[in-house]
């Protein structure tokens, strides 16, 4: 099958029919959430060994014949830097294909998980390239491919796609096949494969993507500045932002912006004509969301003033010097065994060390056969 736009739903059922019989399919996305809070799907990249596709979510009535390759255990799914398309994914059932349908029953809300996952950037770091290189820097190291980046910035909802953009598309997964296969090949030969398996497969888990509207406090820095109280009041109102974005598929700000949140949890009002005098808290928003604002602050006044954010000492110098040293471990490590550093250890995970905790995936598995007895060595007792 050579390259085409997919419009129609025979011509995706097809498409998925020809895919069925292959062991791994390449995936990508474009997509718009600039204005909403679920990303806009708009154009879905495939390709297998002999075949490059771009499927148009935009012209078709439904995708299940998609979302049954995309749950389809046995057909491994690669992707670059996958945890954007993996949301839009999850997303993907509940939101339709015409992007304004409002689907509620059961099977629609369940959302897609496309596993098993084989995500290239995580791949390359086992290699030794940087942790987080792109797409194109990885196609260029691996085949010598400059890729086109003029339309990085294009507005994928906008029909018809020219030549240039179905081309710039299709190459998202046309380069991905063979740099899959090189890693692949080299992962297998070096004994890492299971290693990767391990980091995509927890990029499979729904509750990654889950966005609960009682954990969004969790987005915020900064409420360890605020006492007990008022940050009962801050993480109410963050849950009403994450609910209200959801249910009108805005973006969180245009509900209520960060910097708006935290003026209001530390001011409290508790009158429509106390919000006036909020900085940043807009008229619409005002008129919009005033009773629904002081009605958060009033169940932040009666919740248990508990503290919620904690205010973290600075790092003593000892544990300075500490978390110099073990960083150099980390670096030297990874340079012996031609990884990324941040394979083994994120400096996030050397500073919970420094500070007494034990990050489970640093301490666990092939990562402690690596760098446990090393690391001991170097930490206190």
């Amino acid at each position: 099958m050579n390259s085409e736009l997919i419009a129609s739903d025979t011509a995706l059922a097809d498409l998925c029919r020809a895919l069925e019989g292959s062991a791994w399919i390449a995936l990508d996305t474009e997509f718009l959430r600039e204005r909403t809070y679920y990303a806009r799907l708009c154009l879905i990249q495939v390709g297998a060994p002999g075949i490059v596709a771009c499927i148009d979510p935009l012209t078709l009535e439904q995708l299940a014949p998609l979302h049954a390759l995309l749950e389809n255990p046995g057909l491994r799914k690669v992707l670059h830097a996958a945890r954007q398309d993996l949301e839009v994914f999850v997303d993907l059932r509940r939101a339709g294909t015409r992007q304004c349908r409002e689907r509620q029953d059961a099977e629609s809300d369940r959302g897609i998980v496309a596993a098993p996952l084989f995500d290239t950037q995580i791949a390359a770091a086992y290699l030794g390239y940087d942790d987080q290189i792109g797409y194109a820097a990885l196609v260029t190291a691996i085949t010598g491919v400059i890729l086109d980046k003029t339309h990085t910035r294009t507005d994928w909802s906008k029909r018809p796609l020219s030549a240039a953009q179905h081309q710039y598309a299709e190459d998202d997964v046309r380069y991905l096949m063979p740099v899959y296969e090189a890693l692949h090949e080299r992962l297998a030969a070096a004994g890492r494969l299971a290693w990767v398996a391990d980091d995509c497969t927890r990029l499979t888990d729904p509750k990654l993507y889950a966005n609960d509207p009682a954990e969004a406090w969790r987005r915020l820095r900064g409420g360890a500045e605020l006492p007990a109280a008022n940050q009962q009041i801050l993480r109410a109102l963050a849950a009403f932002r994450e609910q209200t974005a959801q249910a009108r598929n805005l973006p969180r700000g245009w509900v209520l912006r960060d910097e708006v949140l935290f003026e209001l949890a530390r001011h409290a009002p508790q009158t429509r004509a106390e919000l006036v005098s909020i900085r940043g808290l807009e008229d619409g928003a005002r008129h919009s969301w005033g009773d629904a604002i002081l009605d958060c602050i009033e169940q932040g006044r009666r919740a248990d003033p508990q503290i919620i954010w904690e205010r973290q000492a600075p790092p003593t110098p000892e544990q300075n010097a500490l978390g110099k040293r073990l960083m150099e471990l980390v670096r030297s490590v990874a340079q012996e065994h031609e990884l990324a550093p941040a394979v083994l250890a994120t400096r996030r995970d050397v500073e919970k060390l420094v500070r007494g905790a034990e990050p489970a995936s640093v301490l666990r598995g092939w990562r402690a056969e690596l760098l446990g007895t090393k690391l001991g060595a170097l930490l206190p007792c």
